[in-house]
């Protein structure tokens, strides 16, 4: 493997098993998480992501199973409009029980004055990131989302067409962001390396549409991070769907006349372009592997 690659992809992909078009249940999506932390690519892999209403479920689940899995799981727990009871809960949760381990909320779209209200209560050591809509005027949410050090989440796909916002959109946001130093994640849609038409779900004729890939995006955030892309050339790049148009070295990546070092990649990775969500964890690793990246 290449030592670019490392950097870009290391505990990139946050595990959403639950949710749709995977949807599995608890007890499979646990299995399924346990299974990847002792695989080769367990440096792929993220939090554990967990409806705060599910939290008591996981936490009894865990305790009754007879051999045990593995213990203090980073888990990225979703917060609904129902907030301030959720966020008592996790408090409750982590106080009698040590193996709970949060260190992430994500968080439905709310008003500003809910943003921060929220973030008042949230637990020290717990970082945020509030899921901005796309039809919302994000201007406003910039400066709040500074005051209050919390991160923008990006809702990249899902199970329908009109899901997935346009590659303008999509690079829009992310040179925003960058701008104003505004860490962010993304969720769903996002289960392939590269731009590329894919089924939206596993039912028969299920209708197919254009997905971002995740290797775009990830290098879209390193470049517009450290300043070095126009829009223009952000919105090509998130629609580059060749592998042969991107060179992987040992000491950095390319992509036309622009190129990102090791340390820029780290350096993104750490500080901007926090994961994305997948309810899928074989389906990157595999796509990879054909790709001949890992």
């Amino acid at each position: 493997m290449l030592l670019t690659l490392k950097p870009l992809l290391s505990s990139i992909v946050d595990y959403a098993g639950l949710f749709p078009p995977a949807q599995l249940s608890l007890s499979k999506a646990v299995r399924v998480y346990d299974r990847a932390q002792s695989s080769p690519y367990h440096w792929l892999l993220g939090r554990f992501v967990l409806p705060a209403s599910r939290l008591p479920e996981f936490v009894t689940l865990l305790e009754n199973v007879p051999n045990g899995y593995s213990r203090n799981w980073p888990l990225s727990v979703i917060l609904s409009q129902n907030w301030a009871a959720e966020i008592e809960l996790v408090c409750q949760l982590q106080a009698a029980n040590h193996h709970i381990l949060i260190s992430l909320f994500e968080v439905v779209p709310l008003p500003p004055a809910a943003i921060h209200q929220l973030c008042s209560q949230v637990p020290q050591g717990v970082n945020t990131f509030f899921e901005l809509p796309w039809e919302t005027d994000i201007d406003p949410y910039l400066t709040l989302l500074q005051q209050v050090r919390a991160g923008a989440k990006l809702r990249t796909g899902g199970i329908t067409h009109e899901a997935f916002p346009t590659s303008t959109q999509l690079g829009q946001q992310i040179i925003a962001f960058a701008k104003a130093k505004i860490p962010f994640k993304a969720t769903a849609g996002l289960h392939h390396p590269l731009r590329s038409q894919h089924h939206l779900t596993d039912a028969p004729n299920s209708a197919s549409t254009t997905m971002h890939g995740f290797l775009n995006v990830a290098l879209l955030a390193a470049l517009a991070y450290h300043q070095k892309v126009t829009l223009d050339d952000a919105i090509a790049l998130l629609e580059e769907h060749s592998i042969h148009s991107f060179q992987f070295t040992e000491a950095a990546i390319h992509w036309r006349d622009y190129s990102c070092s090791l340390a820029e990649l780290e350096q993104s990775r750490q500080q901007f372009f926090h994961s994305f969500g997948s309810c899928s964890i074989q389906a990157p690793i595999d796509d990879l592997q054909t790709l001949r990246l890992l």
